[in-house]
């Protein structure tokens, strides 16, 4: 994941007032740029939002020219449209729907999504009108822009609490793209009816029956990116979506862990055998899970997704895995023991434990 100064860096900040005005003008802007050291990525589109509201006073009117004159410059793009996004929301007030049209003009050159849930929040149904308008959209990127503005838990956004607490609004936009014909819309659209199922998974799994009960070619893989937090968590109903039976009769052999010391930096290798008894054909979905040692002794885990095939009576899925332990921004590791367990069909087996070294003490 890139650091905070090379998303939003001096340089950047300096080329974007040269974009929104001649030499000279923007000192706010200008003078922000060199005020970001020391600043987190939150704090930094803070600044830098703030500063072009302060050198662009009056209403949403002036802003917009300035915006619109913007977007005919190519390098008008990437990560500086982000706090003109949300200097857009801010100056809009309630001029809901002159507000949305600016962002759907800006998403095209990154994306307006964490800008939309200023509106979500105090102007939900005049929003969500707008939103279903952009459904049809003949631009892709105002498209996944609907379906991306509307989740819950927008990744380095706002929770939208109100859509957190009753999700129903976002579905009839959900509804209107999980047949999409851009796979960048409809990943986006999985992704919010998997937002969805962290909090609603009834709900959740609700829709997916209903979009398998009028498909097209894709809507099958839709269900399964949509419903992956759910299958993990081995909920029936989300198994039942993806053609798992929960009942079918299973044995698991493993896993056996081949490298039960692993250096930070190397891999944890295991392998596992699975086979289906009984007298009928079956899905099995298989997924490991990483039970990791912390720093005050509780456990973490976390689960992988290994695979998902159909077996035959007495059939053997051989399945060997290799896990890569690499220092990661969102996942701490520390010495110490480890374990590994497989999941077939939402049934864990006993764990194989592994120690991990040359992480944090």
């Amino acid at each position: 994941m890139p650091y905070a100064d090379e998303l939003l860096g001096r340089d950047t900040v300096v080329d974007l007032a040269a974009i929104l005005g001649s030499p000279g003008s923007m000192p706010c802007l200008r003078g922000a740029a060199d005020r970001l050291d020391g600043l987190g990525f939150r704090q930094r589109v803070n600044a830098i939002r703030d500063a072009v509201l302060e050198d662009v006073p009056g209403d949403l009117a002036q802003l917009a020219g300035l915006v619109r004159v913007a977007l005919r410059d190519p390098r008008f793009t990437g990560w500086m449209t982000f706090p003109i996004t949300e200097a857009v929301a801010i100056r809009g007030g309630d001029r809901i729907e002159d507000s949305l049209a600016l962002l759907a003009e800006l998403t095209s050159r990154s994306t307006a999504e964490t800008a939309l849930r200023w509106f979500l929040d105090e102007h939900l149904e005049r929003a969500v009108a707008v939103v279903m308008e952009w459904t049809t959209n003949p631009d892709e990127h105002v498209r996944r822009l609907a379906s991306e503005g509307m989740r819950p838990r927008l990744p380095w956004a706002p929770q939208a609490r109100r859509l957190i607490d009753d999700p129903r609004p976002i579905v009839p936009v959900l509804e209107a793209l999980y047949r999409d014909e851009s796979e960048y819309v409809r990943r986006s659209v999985a992704n919010c009816l998997n937002d969805i199922s962290r909090d609603h998974p009834e709900l959740a799994v609700e829709v997916a029956q209903g979009w398998l009960a009028r498909p097209d070619g894709n809507t099958a893989s839709v269900v399964r990116h949509a419903l992956r937090t759910l299958i993990k968590r081995s909920h029936a109903g989300a198994l039942a979506c993806i053609g798992v039976d929960a009942s079918a009769a299973i044995s698991v052999t493993g896993p056996a862990v081949r490298t039960p010391v692993v250096a930070m930096g190397e891999e944890l290798a295991f392998d596992c055998r699975v086979t289906l008894g009984g007298a009928a054909r079956a899905r099995v979905a298989v997924d490991y899970v990483l039970h990791f040692a912390s720093a005050r002794g509780a456990e973490r885990e976390k689960v992988f997704k290994l695979g998902v095939r159909d077996l035959e009576p007495g059939e053997c899925w051989d399945i060997a895995r290799r896990h890569r332990f690499a220092p990661i921004s969102t996942r701490r590791c520390y010495n110490g023991e480890h374990g590994v367990s497989v999941q077939v069909n939402g049934v864990r087996t006993v764990r194989a434990g592994f120690l991990l070294d040359g992480a944090e003490h």
